[in-house]
């Protein structure tokens, strides 16, 4: 092993001292790396700005506010606009980084070069300052530290599960587990990785975490009613290619994101997959009045999409708008993705408020986005995930029509407002429900898009939580203060009878069986599910449908409504394994044998279902097919009554030696789940009011 090891060391290149500066030796470095780089002698920096005139390395020691060292770069260290050199003599336990970079001050023209500015590396691997979650900045503004990539992955290569056969848990890394007092390292990532056993039980196999990336909670923050209000969701990115270091249990200095690696593949050898929301539609520069962390002071007329003379679009509505389109900028993105792909290991990736990622450099909607479709057909996401959040703050809403290049899948938001509308008992929205549960063919053509394209969800961390959407008529937001004005008011929501939490035994009852009908629905729709973390247990924000600043118990899972929603979690986990036993509802079933067609629409009658009719009280969808892996047929039947009443069905008559079995009955207090499911001897059955039925042909 020593001489194998010797000789690896004699194959690495080697770079000599060309020069010194400042007391450094340097020699031009490697111009296509960007970022810094660890070499056995030398590091090597690697940045570029269309705009600056010279630029310079300042070096820290840890925590100190002024540099040990500024390092210009020389002329003979630039092709371009690529400025890079290798600086020998550095140890990198010892020191952070950053730059500062000249050039023309003309606001007008969008250049706002000035060396008062110092300046984080835009694809610092790891960023220093917060280390501790709402500590604030103690050293004047960002750095980055050179970062080893010595995580052994070993034999890692999970099976990828196909998209429609997903089941997505939405969480915050800091809220899921900040309140559990059975983890060690709650609100951390560490601590995701504890719950993991917990995670299995439920049956999700894919964790959606919300932003991840190198954030400032402390942006923005306020008081309102003694409470201090932050940037708890952290949708205002400091840096992509940092993982948030507040979010680790330990301290890792110049380790490549340590933790986050040892979460991911833990929850890869428990076969859950793990997609991040990424935001690439703003940062967190804001607009004129914001600060210089990186972009502005690189090439602030290339990052950003700038109005004739100069100010910000702000089609996301905070602040500032990501110029996507350029082509620095999508090369800086898809740098990013697979950098994320390659070294974490992610398996997909939401794009928060993609639509603004088809918008050209003057904001105008683009046909064939050169980013969208350069993701689509990148060689090293090939089988990653790509989900859009299909509309932006500047009222381009895409739910349909996203240019997807056959891979691009959408959160559905039609789902979620038809879906509830007719739950709650919107009978006029049957219809429209209907299609959405067949997986919305009315949006997405699937010869073109396939069985992917609709990520369907009732909720998600942007509104109401499950037991809220049954409990509150309007939106809480008060403490948020701004006179309960922020948060949507169109949420489709009811409270069952009496506004927030009560005592009242039958509001109580029914507000559990509307959280059953909700799951029941979900996860026996044609389409990808996705659902909140804390949903399968009644967990609450109060009525609160915009918690983005409140990092305390209202945005923080409460693990104690577990015993009391015990009903609520054993009834999700049970139709998460029903929905991975039945091809037929993902669409992965061969023709069925029974002769019935792929999806069909039922009511009260089988095989009949007016649609003309204004109102439908009770409606029911049929997915049939043959499941080839267990060589047997695969028939779901999918009864709803958002209607007051109980209503007799008429079921469809099934071929010889087969009968309906109930596997849930939302409407039976005695027993809810059939882990056995149960044979009808009768042609019909009674749908209780306000419940859902889910049956399964099976043979006698």
């Amino acid at each position: 092993m020593e001489g194998a090891g010797k000789m690896l060391e004699e194959m690495m290149p080697r770079w000599v001292p060309t020069e010194n500066v400042n007391g450094f030796e340097i020699c031009p470095g490697l111009y296509r790396d960007e970022g810094a780089t660890a070499f056995q002698s030398a590091v090597n920096f690697t940045v570029h700005s269309k705009g600056a005139v010279t630029c310079e390395l300042l070096l820290f020691h840890r925590k100190e506010p002024e540099p040990y060292a500024v390092i210009p770069f020389p002329e003979n260290c630039r092709i371009g606009d690529v400025f890079s050199m290798m600086v020998f003599g550095l140890d990198i336990e010892e020191f952070e980084y950053a730059y500062r970079l000249d050039g023309p001050w003309k606001p007008k023209e969008g250049l706002l070069f000035d060396k008062k500015h110092i300046l984080l590396d835009p694809y610092a691997k790891a960023v220093t300052g917060q280390s501790v979650w709402g500590k604030a900045l103690n050293t004047g503004g960002y750095r980055a530290r050179v970062v080893r990539n010595n995580f052994f992955w070993g034999s890692e290569k999970p099976d990828k599960i196909p998209m429609e056969k997903l089941i997505i848990y939405e969480m915050h890394v800091r809220g899921f587990t900040k309140m559990d007092k059975s983890v060690r390292h709650p609100g951390t990532f560490a601590g995701i990785k504890e719950k993991i056993p917990y995670l299995k039980t439920l049956g999700i196999n894919a964790v959606e975490l919300m932003p991840i990336f190198e954030f400032d909670e402390l942006q923005g923050s306020r008081e309102v009613d003694g409470k201090k209000l932050i940037d708890y969701w952290g949708y205002n990115t400091v840096s992509f290619f940092a993982p948030n270091t507040s979010y680790a249990a330990s301290t890792e200095y110049n380790r490549e994101g340590v933790e986050l690696k040892e979460l991911i593949r833990e929850l890869h050898d428990n076969q859950i997959e793990v997609i991040l929301d990424v935001v690439f539609n703003h940062t967190a520069e804001g607009n004129e009045c914001g600060p210089f962390i990186s972009f502005k002071g690189f090439d602030n007329q290339i990052y950003y999409m700038l109005t004739p003379d100069g100010k910000y679009y702000n089609f996301s509505g905070c602040g500032n708008t990501v110029n996507c389109n350029h082509p620095v900028v999508i090369k800086m993105i898809q740098d990013c993705l697979r950098y994320w792909v390659a070294e974490y290991r992610v398996d997909g990736f939401r794009f928060d408020l993609a639509s603004i990622l088809g918008r050209n450099e003057d904001g105008s909607p683009m046909e064939n986005p050169p980013l969208v479709k350069n993701l689509a057909y990148d060689s090293l996401l090939a089988d990653t995930k790509l989900i859009a959040e299909a509309w932006d703050a500047g009222g381009l809403y895409q739910v349909g029509s996203f240019p997807a290049f056959r891979r691009w899948s959408e959160w559905n938001g039609r789902y979620r407002d038809d879906v509830r509308e007719y739950l709650k008992g919107g009978l006029w929205a049957a219809g429209a429900a209907l299609q959405r549960i067949a997986g919305s063919p009315d949006i997405y053509d699937t010869r073109i898009r396939g069985k992917h394209a609709s990520v369907n969800f009732l909720t998600c961390h942007d509104g109401f939580t499950l037991y809220d959407l049954y409990s509150y008529n309007q939106k809480h937001n008060e403490a948020n203060g701004w006179g309960n004005l922020d948060g949507s008011d169109d949420n489709r929501s009811w409270n069952c009878g009496a506004e927030g939490d009560t005592d009242q035994v039958m509001v109580v009852e029914l507000r559990h069986r509307m959280m059953k009908n909700a799951f029941a629905v979900l996860l026996c729709s044609r389409g990808t599910p996705m659902f909140l973390a804390g949903d399968e247990f009644g967990n609450t924000q109060f009525g609160n449908n915009n918690a983005y600043c409140q990092d305390n118990e209202i945005s923080w899972l409460d693990w104690t409504r577990k015993e009391k929603f015990q009903d609520v979690f054993d009834f999700c986990a049970y139709m998460t394994a029903f929905r991975k036993r039945h091809p037929s509802i993902t669409g992965d079933a061969g023709a069925s044998s029974l002769g019935f067609p792929e999806i069909s629409f039922h009511g009260e009658v089988p095989w009949k279902l007016d649609f003309s009719r204004p109102e439908i009280r009770t409606a029911a969808v049929m997915f049939a097919g043959y499941d080839n892996k267990m060589a047997k047929e695969d028939c779901v039947y999918l009864l709803m009554n958002p209607y007051w009443e109980g209503v007799w069905v008429e079921l469809p008559q099934l071929p010889g030696g087969y009968s309906w079995h109930v596997a849930a009955n939302t409407g039976d207090k005695k027993q809810e789940i059939y882990q056995n499911p149960v044979r009808i001897s009768e042609e019909r059955i009674l749908v209780g009011p306000r419940s859902v039925i889910v049956l399964e042909a099976d043979q006698q």
